[in-house]
């Protein structure tokens, strides 16, 4: 049950904890602490973070104080992330799905508008396709593709003994070795966002996180998660935000699922990697606060 109460128009300010029962991935039933933060009034706006280096406060940072304005955003660290609990089992999307149909259910949220980044994209669009939202935003969203160029030479790595571990702790070392990685993904990361990330790699068990979900998405011959041919089903309106330069997943999926969805919208942001919310944040909070307007 919820720790604490607060009505669908309203949320507290500050952040909450809720009890959450989900399937991971082995089929075991695992409740756990999710932390959240809970601000703002008006009709609720999920925001869902990605996997590993990632929290509620890394990605959407920016956008919960201006989205907050108009809209009761929730925002969770979600199991093996953040603030929240970091159970030892088996990572999947599903379990991730799973996991928002709880949070959904114990916060007691009428048909919420969900948005997600990079993993969060899959799960917020695995939970509109399961159940009914208001209004539904992909950013640099997994789950849009069946693969990768770079997909093969990870799913080997992450079978090797301790090579998954020692890349973690690599990227970890320093605040330099922060910005090198993040220079992979991002044509602009702030030392603000540099220092955030670095102490995320400081916490162990979110490296396990991570391990645990690729193992579970990055096959021999694919990704696991791929929703391109549900999309024809998902008649609900649906943005598409994407970094032009995202170097992981790249725009043309969010440029195909455009095409394949009834109701779309699609923003592709020059110069801007895999983070639009931490990259371009005062143009992605204007554009998501216009299509929830809408």
């Amino acid at each position: 049950m919820a720790s604490s109460s607060s009505d669908a128009s309203g949320g507290t300010g500050g952040p909450q904890t809720v009890e959450v029962t989900a399937t991971d991935g082995a089929g075991r039933s695992t409740t756990t602490t999710v932390r959240y933060s809970d601000t703002g009034k008006g009709r609720p706006l999920v925001l869902l973070h990605g996997v590993g280096l990632d929290a509620r406060h890394i990605s959407w940072k920016h956008a919960i104080p201006h989205l907050a304005d108009d809209r009761r955003v929730i925002a969770p660290d979600l199991p093996g992330h953040g603030d929240s609990d970091k159970p030892n089992i088996r990572y999947t999307t599903d379990y991730y799905v799973d996991v928002v149909s709880g949070l959904v259910e114990e916060l007691d949220l009428n048909q919420p508008s969900v948005a997600g980044i990079s993993m969060g994209g899959a799960i917020a669009l695995g939970y509109a396709l399961a159940e009914d939202v208001e209004r539904l935003a992909l950013v640099d969203s997994y789950g849009l593709g069946a693969d990768a160029s770079w997909r093969p030479m990870a799913s080997v790595a992450l079978r090797v003994p301790v090579m998954d571990q020692f890349v973690w702790n690599t990227m970890g070392v320093n605040e330099g070795t922060v910005r090198d990685t993040l220079r992979g993904y991002m044509t602009n990361a702030s030392e603000e966002f540099v220092s955030e990330v670095h102490d995320v790699l400081q916490d162990d068990a979110c490296g396990r996180t991570l391990r645990r979900w690729q193992r579970s998405e990055f096959g021999a011959c694919g990704f696991r998660t791929c929703y391109l041919d549900d999309l024809s089903e998902l008649s609900v309106p649906t943005l598409l935000v994407h970094g032009d330069d995202d170097t992981l997943l790249p725009t043309s999926w969010s440029e195909r699922a455009h095409d394949r969805l009834p109701d779309s919208r699609l923003h592709v942001f020059e110069d801007c990697g895999h983070w639009p919310p931490r990259e371009r944040p005062a143009t992605f909070n204007r554009v998501l606060a216009d299509f929830l307007a809408s």
